[in-house]
């Protein structure tokens, strides 16, 4: 193994956290983002070329336009970051010496809601420009030939969290933090997360181990409950959780009334608080022939202390 690896997007925060976890492991990366800083060993976009590919083990191909819950980015903003960059960046891998190349995609390629359990198998039918973006990518890779001496991961995570990120996770943090109580105690759904420090491990052990190219789904092994969810961010306040278990039907209807006066509280945002988004690991972990380091709750536990530590 050569030792290096480039990774697209390192200045994110799966980079941030992904470059520390593979330098520790005494992997040279170079980084690549919309701006160089040569001091750091990161290049622009454009000034990639094939010769930096060759001389690196692996491609870890990061860099792209995150979903906006609060709809300020563009259609076409998404196909240029997550499409187009996407095949231009995997082009100059093909044409390399480099062996890997691993593209974060995202599960809101397949779907935005899942009524069982989202698989490999699952068809696709993103309903967001920002889904439908990654599976356009995604659909560009597959349909190339890959050499033999080649290996191509399309990686699916869920949600994603980690120390000082707050994500999708915000709201709930900032309703207990200020004392408002969850109201949906009623509500029964299941949610898979994904720790960072998880997909750095996938990711390191699909470089070391090189199985077969494919599409592989990434989650924590167990889904939770957004009143677990509750419960662990509150006791990361060493707070008692405050749920209530209002009658579904008032929450739709106080919902309903939030879409037609345009409030914060609206049909939508029940949707993303009681929703369930269970994703299967399992191909990943047969493939690897490894099991998930860090429970699903310990890693959502790490997360929140860090929000805590930091406020």
């Amino acid at each position: 193994m050569k030792n290096k690896f480039v990774i697209s997007g390192v200045t994110g925060f799966v980079g941030t956290n992904l470059k520390p976890y593979l330098n520790r492991r005494n992997i040279e990366v170079i980084g690549l983002s919309r701006e160089e800083n040569l001091i750091e060993d990161i290049f622009a976009y454009k000034n990639c070329d094939i010769s930096l590919l060759s001389n690196s083990e692996a491609f870890i191909h990061l860099a792209g336009k995150a979903h906006d819950l609060r709809k300020g980015v563009s259609n076409e903003e998404y196909f240029r970051a997550n499409t187009d960059l996407t095949i231009n960046l995997f082009d100059k891998f093909l044409k390399s010496d480099c062996r890997v190349f691993i593209y974060l995609s995202s599960v809101k390629a397949v779907a935005d809601t899942v009524d069982s359990i989202l698989t490999e198998d699952t068809m696709p039918k993103p309903i967001t420009a920002y889904g439908k973006s990654k599976l356009k990518a995604e659909q560009y890779i597959l349909s190339k030939v890959i050499p033999k001496e080649k290996r191509v991961y399309i990686l699916r995570p869920c949600m994603i969290h980690g120390p000082n990120n707050k994500g999708n996770l915000n709201l709930l943090y900032q309703c207990v933090n200020k004392g408002i109580p969850y109201p949906m105690g009623r509500f029964d759904n299941k949610r898979s997360f994904l720790s960072v420090e998880n997909l750095c491990f996938v990711i390191e052990n699909l470089i070391e181990k090189k199985p077969e190219s494919g599409v592989y789904n990434i989650a924590d092994d167990e889904p939770i409950s957004t009143k677990e969810l509750i419960r662990i961010i509150s006791k990361g306040f060493n707070k008692n959780p405050r749920i209530l278990n209002i009658h579904p039907f008032l929450i739709n209807t106080f919902a309903k009334f939030g879409t037609y006066l345009g409030l914060p509280f609206n049909d939508e945002k029940l949707q993303k608080l009681t929703e369930s988004f269970v994703v299967s690991n399992e191909k990943i972990k047969m493939k690897l022939g490894v099991s998930i380091p860090i429970g699903a709750k310990i890693g959502l536990q790490r997360t929140v202390e860090s929000f805590t530590n930091n406020s």
